[in-house]
C-alpha cells in the first residue's frame, strides 16, 4: 500500500515515480491522443449517449421524458406525476452539476435523498436553469433529461446514504484498467460525486472487492453516515460489469474513457453515462497510479486486438491488486 502518497506536500517527482498521472499528462498523452474530438458529442451529450447505447444493445435507465425548450417546462408535471422517483439532469452537464434526485413525492412535496423537499415550481425553475445552460459545458443552451431512478441492489445496503452507488471504470483501448465505487453521503446530497463529499472506494479489478476508501481525498474505513465497514464491499456481477464497460470502446469509438455503471435489482449492470475526460481521483481511491497500467496496454501494440470478454480476462490477470 502506498503510504500517504496523496499528502498535501508530496513532490511531483515522488508522485511521478509512483506512476500517478497528472492532469497535463492525461490531457496530452491520452485524451488528445486517443479521443477524436468529432466523437465528443456522443458522450458530452447524455441523450446521445443513451441513443448509441440502446443501438448497441446496452442496458440504460428508463427515459421518462426530455424537455428541450422553455415553452415545454410546463409539461414537467405530466411527465413525472406517475413516477414515484426520478432524476432530472442536464444532457451536457459535468461533475454531477445540475442533477436533482427525487426519491418520492405526494404530488405536492418532492423529497430529495437528504430529506429536503421541493415544489413543482422549484423543479420547473431548475429545468429552466438547465435549458439556459447554467450547468452545461461552456454555458451553452442545454436539454433536460428526466430518468427513472435505479432500484439498486440490496447488497449495497448501508454502503450508500440514500442515493444510488455507481461504479466508475477507466477503459483504455477497450481494456478496463482501474475501478472504483462512488457512494453517496449526506454531505453529497445523495449524489455519487466525490467533489461534493461522496466516498470513493477503490476496487480490485480482478474480483470487484474493496481495497481502500477515501472521502475528500483522505482515507476512511467506515461510511460517515451509516457506519458500514467499507472494506466489506464487493460488487456482484463483476465480470459482466467489466465486459459491459469494455464494450463501450467499440460503442463510442473513444480510446480513453470513464464508464459509469450502476447495478439495478431487476436489470443488473447498466450504463449510466460515459466520460471522455474522466477525473483522476480514482487513483486516490485505489492508492495506485494509472500510468504503469496504461503503459502496459500501449506496449501491446496496435495489432493486438481482442474481443471485450478477452480484454477483461487480460486486465483481471494483469491488474489484480488483491491477494486471492
Amino acid at each position: 500500500m502506498i503510504k500517504r502518497w496523496l499528502a498535501q506536500y508530496a513532490s511531483p517527482f515522488a508522485l511521478d515515480k509512483m506512476g500517478i498521472m497528472g492532469m497535463n499528462r492525461r490531457n496530452i498523452s491520452y485524451i488528445s491522443r486517443y479521443n477524436p474530438r468529432r466523437l465528443y458529442p456522443l458522450v458530452d451529450d447524455k441523450l446521445q449517449t443513451k441513443k448509441i447505447a440502446l443501438n448497441a444493445g446496452v442496458t440504460v435507465p428508463d427515459l421518462v421524458g426530455v424537455i428541450e425548450f422553455q415553452h415545454q417546462v410546463s409539461r414537467l408535471w405530466d411527465m413525472i406525476k406517475d413516477w414515484p422517483g426520478f432524476c432530472i439532469k442536464p444532457a451536457k452537464g459535468s461533475g454531477g452539476k445540475g442533477i436533482t434526485v427525487i426519491v418520492n413525492h405526494d404530488r405536492k412535496n418532492f423529497v430529495k435523498p437528504s430529506g429536503k423537499t421541493e415544489t413543482i415550481d422549484d423543479l420547473e425553475r431548475h429545468v429552466s436553469n438547465i435549458l439556459a445552460g447554467l450547468f452545461s459545458l461552456g454555458g451553452k443552451p442545454d436539454v433536460a433529461l428526466i430518468e427513472a431512478l435505479i432500484n439498486f441492489d440490496d447488497v449495497f445496503d448501508g454502503f450508500s446514504y440514500e442515493g444510488v452507488p455507481d461504479t466508475r471504470v477507466i477503459v483504455f483501448k477497450g481494456f478496463p484498467v482501474m475501478a472504483m465505487m462512488r457512494l453517496s453521503t449526506e454531505a453529497s446530497d445523495g449524489k455519487a460525486n466525490l467533489h461534493q463529499g461522496a466516498v470513493g472506494v477503490g476496487l480490485d479489478i480482478n474480483t470487484g472487492r474493496a481495497i481502500r476508501a477515501v472521502q475528500f481525498n483522505l482515507p476512511i474505513r467506515y461510511h460517515p453516515d451509516t457506519g458500514r465497514d467499507l472494506l466489506e464491499l464487493k460488487v456482484p456481477y463483476w465480470e459482466q460489469l467489466l465486459s459491459l464497460s469494455s464494450s463501450c470502446y467499440e460503442m463510442s469509438g473513444l480510446g480513453y474513457i470513464g464508464t459509469d455503471m450502476v447495478l439495478d435489482k431487476q436489470k443488473g449492470p447498466m450504463l449510466l453515462e460515459l466520460n471522455a475526460r474522466p477525473g483522476l481521483a480514482i487513483q486516490t481511491a485505489n492508492g495506485a497510479g494509472l500510468v504503469p497500467r496504461l503503459h502496459k496496454i500501449e506496449k501491446l501494440g496496435k495489432k493486438f486486438t481482442l474481443p471485450p470478454e478477452e480484454r477483461v480476462t487480460f486486465s483481471r490477470k494483469e491488474f489484480a491488486t488483491e491477494v486471492v
